[in-house]
């Protein structure tokens, strides 16, 4: 267990360090900067902002910089009296360029809980329909329910949330009337976007526990439990449950962390104030600090995730030990 988790903690820190070299590099590289407008700024008034967040240093002091390197004495590591922030090391991601008055934590601290909010609820009734469906299509195979709840699960997956979003949105609330368009004020704000943010992963779950139980369900072990006159719903959610579910739980790590972060359109759509949205906003804005910080904090997230639903295989089947993994 130690070594599982020294192994991942090292893992975590060499892909947050190539998360923010490639991110730095790629926005930088991008035409255009975050005082970039259809309106040009003086030259004089440029420079001076420019220099008040060091834009005019080089690149690779501008990248020291935000990784964070210790200040050496009094005048700094560069023999500059003032730093615009501590860097990521120091867990400051700097100021936001886009709204002046924030910094980037502060935008995130207020935006992230909203967005893991809407994630795991999406995740949640994702995982609990998607099983229940798969259970239903493998405990009823080859019948007309099979077939049904197959082409809804397919139906589910060729169909973008985007596109999931604008029927919900059309027949519940503009026809029916039964829930909010958009806001984050209440829970019903937070049905429609997370009913579409969890469609595909429901339907992908659907017939992940499908496949798994149908094939669980043939080996010898459960037929030998049906032959002891075992009830067959014992059977099949006792026994061949488990091991049906080795599929899905394999996928639920990069599903999870798709939901959790990437709900930047459906947020656009719902008009929800959360990470995915400045997210967008900092992107077209050029707004290098928020725009990299929410890449961070995406990057962690993905990577503990993945690590969490390598966890519980082990504990889902234990022929498979941490020291493996």
């Amino acid at each position: 267990m130690i070594g599982f988790l020294r192994r991942r903690a090292v893992g975590l820190v060499l892909t947050v360090w190539i998360v923010v070299t490639c991110a730095f590099a790629m926005m930088r590289i991008v035409p255009g900067g975050p005082f970039s407008e259809e309106r040009k700024l003086p030259a004089a008034v440029l420079a001076n902002v420019e220099a008040r967040y060091h834009l005019d240093w080089p690149l690779w002091r501008q990248y020291l910089q935000y990784v964070g390197p210790l200040n050496l004495d009094e005048h700094g590591l560069f023999g500059d009296r003032e730093r615009v922030f501590g860097g990521v090391l120091a867990g400051d991601l700097g100021p936001s360029f886009r709204y002046r008055d924030y910094t980037v934590n502060q935008i995130l601290a207020e935006s992230l809980p909203l967005s893991l909010a809407l994630g795991s609820l999406a995740l949640a009734w994702a995982v609990v329909l998607g099983g229940a469906i798969g259970v239903a299509a493998a405990a009823c195979r080859g019948t007309k329910l099979d077939l049904a709840l197959r082409l809804g699960a397919a139906l589910g997956i060729a169909l973008p949330n985007f596109v999931v979003a604008g029927l919900l949105v059309l027949v519940f609330a503009l026809t029916l009337g039964w829930s909010p368009i958009a806001g984050s004020t209440s829970f019903a704000h937070f049905v429609l976007p997370s009913l579409a943010l969890g469609a595909p992963v429901a339907a992908y779950v659907a017939r992940l526990v499908r496949s798994g139980l149908v094939e669980a369900l043939q080996a010898d072990w459960v037929r030998t439990a049906v032959a002891k006159g075992l009830p067959y719903r014992t059977v099949v959610l006792r026994h061949g449950l488990r091991a049906g579910l080795l599929p899905t739980v394999s996928y639920l790590g990069p599903a999870s962390a798709g939901v959790l972060t990437g709900s930047l359109v459906i947020e656009r759509i719902f008009a929800l104030p959360g990470a995915g949205s400045h997210f967008v906003a900092s992107a077209l804005s050029r707004d290098y600090t928020l725009a990299l910080g929410v890449t961070i904090v995406y990057s962690v997230l993905i990577y503990s995730l993945n690590s969490l639903v390598d966890f519980v295989y082990t504990r889902l089947d234990p022929r498979i030990a941490l020291e493996e993994l």
